[in-house]
């Protein structure tokens, strides 16, 4: 029996809609246009059915407070660091624009690991995104908490080395600086309050990072939207993703793409090579 056994299979339900402004908003951020047949953009689900806690309560950290209360949806566990760590999608239809949708969220599974760097837990969420009785997007969610880096420790990741981005792999890069207003817009279209993307003090001192981190999300969004300018709005049947390292705010990022035996193969780099994200999608 593990600690957190008890919310394996707890679940909620959230109701939303994907309003025309809020698909505009996410437009703009990514500077992109409008989609023009009445569907949203891959990705904007993320945007939808968001936990809505009262700011009184937010943890230290920026994120709704858990406790042992069966109405906390996720496992107080002890570990103060938490980073999206992987999802994996499948797009079953695209999402209406103007239209009611409702996301039901289940605790899958709660892992406890050791890591290089100490104690690590996974807890993987399954997502369901339907209108109605369509099912439009369904998601395993990898959520990794992690505990406290130790007093001394260099700043991560390390300073940009030398080495440079080698773009000769990839049919399609493009090269893009997330900076802090990207990130502030962001956090705001998925109500995102996580400190270490918008307080400096806080991400440097806190959580040892070299400064502020580019959302997970945020940089899977941005490989999305490069296989949309490859290959067109909701074409993708499947995307996984994992992060691998952290990006840090005002630093280039390298978004890069090709085709592998009918998948497509996308990754997002650091300004001197080292891998941010790795990605794979089925059109």
């Amino acid at each position: 029996m593990g600690a957190w056994d008890a919310w394996i299979g707890r679940s909620e339900t959230r109701e939303d809609r994907v309003n025309p402004g809020l698909v505009a908003r996410w437009c703009a951020t990514l500077d992109r246009a409008m989609p023009d047949d009445g569907t949203a953009p891959q990705g904007l689900h993320w945007c939808l059915a968001v936990p809505e806690a009262p700011t009184a309560m937010l943890g230290p950290d920026g994120h709704p407070r858990r406790d042992q209360s069966p109405e906390s949806f996720l496992p107080p566990i002890p570990l103060p660091r938490r980073m999206w760590a992987s999802s994996a999608l499948r797009f079953h239809a695209a999402l209406p624009i103007d239209a009611p949708i409702e996301r039901t969220s289940r605790v899958a599974a709660i892992t406890e690991k050791q890591g290089g760097s100490g104690a690590l837990v996974f807890v993987d969420i399954a997502h369901e995104t339907r209108h109605g009785e369509t099912l439009l997007v369904s998601e395993t969610q990898s959520v990794v908490y992690r505990a406290a880096a130790p007093a001394g420790s260099p700043p991560v990741p390390a300073p940009p080395g030398s080495q440079t981005f080698d773009a000769a792999a990839w049919t399609q890069v493009r090269t893009l600086d997330p900076a802090p207003p990207l990130l502030f817009r962001y956090s705001a279209l998925t109500f995102n309050s996580h400190r270490i993307h918008y307080d400096l003090p806080y991400a440097t001192a806190e959580e040892g990072y070299r400064g502020l981190v580019v959302h997970g999300p945020l940089t899977a969004s941005l490989l999305l939207d490069l296989a949309r300018r490859h290959c067109g709005d909701n074409r993708l049947a499947t995307f996984r993703f994992r992060g691998t390292s952290p990006a840090i705010a005002g630093e280039p990022l390298h978004l890069a793409l090709r085709e592998d035996a009918g998948a497509l193969v996308l990754g997002a780099f650091a300004v001197d090579g080292r891998q941010v994200m790795d990605a794979v999608a089925q059109i």
